[in-house]
């Protein structure tokens, strides 16, 4: 499927989309990221919202379909974001360490056909379960660096999987992206 964008420089989402046959290029979204609301559900909507209407906007092509996600981890419903360093990555894991929380990944397709903007929308949400974690197995997995960038503090996709007891939804959703429910909307849409 060709003519598809993302609107992000996310390394992890580019190899998810590469890993299921998808083309595209990428044009990262430049706005500045700014979370009007604390329900984690409608934090990545809008932002993923924002950052694809900010590339469609750039796109002077019809059927030239643009992908914007935003992931973020919840804990008892408060927002994680990504750490501003180590001393915020600690607290991060300290808090998830031993309990579960919900990673939600929002994503946003926008294209134009006929003139008519077509879009949609949606929320996907995975409960991931944290094995009780002790200071020394914090200190350690903090001095990989797998936790800058990553929200959450972690990446379930490295050296943190040793402590993942279970995951209840998309794996791919806490990766960055759920690509097989991302695949049956570009479906949908190029169908419309």
């Amino acid at each position: 499927m060709q003519n598809i964008i993302l609107a992000s420089a996310s390394p992890r989402r580019k190899e998810l989309l590469r890993q299921i046959g998808l083309t595209f290029d990428v044009w990262p979204a430049m706005g500045e990221e700014v979370m009007d609301t604390h329900v984690p559900r409608e934090a990545v909507m809008r932002l993923s919202r924002g950052k694809m209407e900010e590339v469609l906007k750039r796109c002077d092509r019809e059927e030239v379909l643009v992908l914007g996600a935003d992931t973020v981890v919840a804990l008892e419903g408060a927002v994680m974001g990504k750490p501003a360093d180590e001393r915020q990555a600690r607290d991060m894991l300290q808090r998830i360490q031993g309990n579960t929380h919900q990673v939600y990944t929002g994503v946003a397709l926008g294209m134009y056909r006929k003139g008519e903007k077509i879009t949609s929308v949606f929320c996907q949400v995975t409960d991931v379960s944290v094995y009780p974690m002790d200071p020394r197995e914090i200190d350690d997995y903090l001095a990989l660096g797998e936790y800058k960038d990553k929200a959450g503090a972690y990446g379930i996709q490295g050296a943190f999987a040793a402590h993942i007891r279970e995951i209840r939804g998309d794996y791919f959703n806490v990766v960055g992206l759920p690509v097989g429910r991302v695949w049956q909307e570009i479906k949908k849409m190029r169908k419309i």
